[in-house]
């Protein structure tokens, strides 16, 4: 890796601590760990504990299968830029910039504590009181892939982060894979995702691959399921929706995942009832009427215990999500299940995540993952 060596040292005061990288010093809370992914390349980019990474990570991060939620940290590796800059996404809370001299672009994610994230981004010299706020159109779409893309019948995995290139060809030769869950988007995406571009889809597409893309919207409670009491919530349904189905298209569509392409929401699992069984009806339906609207077909993924049942039972009352993605860790590599009537999701419409937190290798490559039976078509 080019460019000056990441150095860090405690600021006198004791509360914070600077870090320089390529010539940027930045003042970053003194418990926030620093990471240097140069020394330490299999270290995973994850944005649910406060930390700073600095560099790119290596071939092989270990990250686990799954992972939910947001919190103050800050990723910083080289690149090209030509001028400094802000940018704030307001629906994924993360401020993105760039800094010349040696050139570097950061990533500076948060959850509630915004102010302290614009204090390290300052700290830096960086212009974060005129950052401008980035809108889904701002995000370029790539040239998409077939439509197929996110069909698939067989055995498939999803894992926290996008496995890089030599992970996935090793897998290809070796593994009973041939479809994988990539996390595209959402508030509460907790991995970084340095592998995953529109070159990286359409590599994998060429050489078999098939996918399902998830996206981790706001979560039932802070606490739920794999949340650890850091996710954003759904608190106004309707709209939260609505701007989680029109982000997580544009990040489709930049990846090259077009129209007729499924979009998985993230719902992980909470105690049914009352106002949340509301709140979360409420929110995936938004999310699949405008993904209608734009031209997509909504997925979600839940518990057997939860989102399905609730599904069920309010299969009246709601617009249901085009195919659903039950997890239920029964070992069991089928589609069917006793909580899903045969006559829901029957015609190529369900995934089962039949498996979890489980570390496979294939050619000599590690990956925690969890495992996946796929029964997708392409809706037509």
């Amino acid at each position: 890796m080019a460019g000056s060596p990441a150095a860090a040292r405690t600021a006198s005061d004791g509360d914070t601590k600077t870090v320089t990288y390529r010539g940027h010093t930045f003042t970053v809370p003194a418990d926030w760990q620093v990471v240097d992914l140069e020394k330490n390349p299999t270290a995973c980019v994850r944005f649910d504990r406060h930390a700073v990474y600095l560099g790119e990570p290596g071939e092989q991060q270990d990250c686990p299968a799954r992972a939910a939620g947001r919190t103050e940290a800050l990723w910083v590796r080289p690149a090209a830029a030509t001028k400094a800059s802000v940018t704030e996404d307001r629906v994924s809370r993360v401020f993105r910039a760039t800094a010349t001299d040696e050139g570097v672009e950061i990533t500076a994610p948060y959850h509630q504590d915004r102010a302290t994230v614009q204090r390290v981004l300052e700290s830096a010299g960086l212009p974060v009181s005129s950052a401008r706020a980035e809108q889904p159109g701002d995000i370029p779409s790539a040239l998409a892939v077939p439509a197929d893309a996110t069909a698939y019948r067989g055995k498939g995995f999803d894992t926290c982060a996008a496995p890089s290139q030599t992970a996935m060809d090793a897998w290809r030769a070796g593994s009973p894979y041939r479809a994988v869950g990539i996390y595209i988007g959402g508030i509460n995406r907790a991995c970084a995702q340095a592998r995953l571009t529109p070159e990286w889809v359409r590599t994998q597409y060429t050489n078999g691959w098939r996918f399902f893309p998830l996206y981790v919207g706001p979560q039932p409670t802070s606490g739920a399921g794999s949340c650890q009491n850091d996710c954003a919530a759904i608190t106004d349904p309707v709209p939260q929706g609505r701007a989680a189905a029109e982000d997580a298209v544009a990040r489709a569509a930049a990846l090259g995942l077009g129209k007729g392409s499924v979009l998985y929401n993230n719902v992980e699992q909470y105690t049914r009832g009352g106002t949340l069984t509301t709140r979360v009806l409420g929110y995936l339906e938004a999310w699949t009427e405008r993904l209608h609207e734009l031209g997509y077909r909504s997925g979600a993924y839940g518990s057997v215990s939860s989102l399905v049942l609730d599904l069920v039972d309010n299969a009246a009352k709601t617009t249901l999500p085009d195919v659903i993605f039950f997890a239920h860790w029964n070992g069991e590599a089928t589609t069917d299940h006793p909580s899903l009537p045969a006559t829901m999701w029957a015609k190529q419409q369900r995934i089962h995540q039949y498996a979890g937190d489980r570390t496979e290798t294939y050619k000599g490559v590690t990956i925690n993952i969890d495992r996946d039976q796929l029964d997708v078509g392409t809706g037509a």
